[in-house]
């Protein structure tokens, strides 16, 4: 089946009644014994915002941003994906899709769509127009959630593809972060015939241990890898070993999801110690709803244990690349670093602020690098 079809986002009363009494009937642990975010999500700021999703947050705003947009199911090998697919007025508008990663979701670019769609009406030159092709992850938001092993990032790459050539773009550009980059990458090793170029916020390139004369970037990059394997691994090492077992508790409890998610805003942005300087309280319960009235916890978590291993994959990748790089994000390199796997480096930017969720921490910041990465290409 290659049918398109209209899908609508619904929060339905009986999904809000159930979640309420679920936040109601928390069942509290005791609280971290250090004054800080160590052990994880402090027991007061997760009350705090719990407290907030059941009296105070708007049930019906996820779909109400959502479906401003044009909301699409399509079936790609057998599964139901989603995506919105919004496009410009400009008739020099380039496709252009972007792929999210966990914990993040469509939810992460509802800011940037406007900018990049209709950028004359946002301050911006309207030949660089995008239309955009925004697809939930298999596992993730509205769309299928695999039944059969093999849905890792090759399998996604080429049903994005598939999906672009379905919507009639026979060329196109690619954007990710997280697992987006990693999809991205997929694309332009997979699908170079049609994938003119492509931009990531996260490039997976591990530092070269054996390198010489480090610059101060390649230093602190190499020292945040450490870290991550020290001390932010647990989450990814739990997902990619058992993802069923994790499953359990997110699926039953929203408190539980919305802790593991939290930590991760928290962590991975450029938040000066609190996830809400970054992103706003409701923007975060709105991406934490997708996961919520999806039942995701577990089949978001799966990409992990479907995946881990082929992600950075050395063979290298020809295809027009440009970076934006976040000084808090996860994964940092340097252009040198990553020029051994991508040849044909067209952009490379470093910045002062921001993290791991690019478009919802800098969504203008976002906006201006991938305007600048492809304006070459178009």
């Amino acid at each position: 089946m290659s049918e398109i079809r209209p899908f609508t986002v619904e929060v339905k009363t009986e999904d809000v009644e159930d979640l309420k009494r679920r936040l109601a009937a928390t069942r509290w642990p005791d609280a971290e014994t250090p004054d800080d975010w160590s052990q994880g999500a402090p027991l007061a700021y997760v009350k705090e915002v719990a407290h907030y999703w059941l009296h105070d947050y708007d049930h019906q705003r996820l779909a109400t941003r959502l479906n401003v947009f044009d909301n699409f199911l399509t079936e790609i090998q057998g599964l139901d994906i989603h995506f919105l697919h919004i496009k410009s007025s400009n008739a020099l508008a380039k496709p252009l899709i972007m792929t999210h990663g966990w914990p993040g979701s469509v939810v992460e670019f509802l800011k940037v769509i406007g900018p990049l769609t209709e950028p004359q009406n946002h301050g911006g030159n309207a030949d660089d127009a995008f239309h955009l092709v925004l697809p939930s992850l298999p596992g993730y938001g509205f769309s299928g959630k695999p039944t059969t092993t093999g849905w890792g990032i090759e399998k996604i790459a080429d049903a994005w593809a598939e999906l672009m050539a379905r919507l009639g773009y026979q060329q196109y550009f690619a954007q990710g972060g997280d697992w987006g980059s990693a999809v991205t990458s997929a694309i332009a090793r997979q699908d170079a015939e049609h994938c003119l170029g492509i931009h990531l916020n996260m490039v997976f390139v591990p530092p070269d241990v054996t390198a010489k004369d480090l610059t101060d970037l390649e230093k602190s990059a190499m020292a945040g890898w450490q870290f991550y394997q020290d001390w932010d691994s647990g989450y990814s090492k739990q997902q990619a070993t058992r993802p069923q077992t994790l499953g359990y508790g997110l699926v039953d409890s929203p408190t539980g999801q919305a802790a593991w998610i939290i930590e991760k805003f928290y962590a991975w942005t450029d938040c000066d110690g609190h996830p809400e300087n970054a992103i706003s309280r409701d923007e975060m319960l709105d991406d934490i709803m997708v996961y919520w009235l999806n039942a995701t916890g577990a089949s978001s978590a799966r990409l992990y244990w479907q995946s881990f291993g082929g992600v950075g994959a050395a063979t290298p990748i020809t295809v027009p690349m440009g970076a934006t790089i976040f000084p808090k994000e996860i994964f940092r390199t340097s252009q040198r670093f990553a020029a051994q796997v991508y040849k044909n480096i067209v952009h490379w930017s470093v910045k002062e602020k921001g993290g791991h969720f690019a478009a919802f921490e800098q969504p203008s910041v976002f906006v201006e690098e991938v305007r600048a990465c492809f304006k070459t290409l178009r």
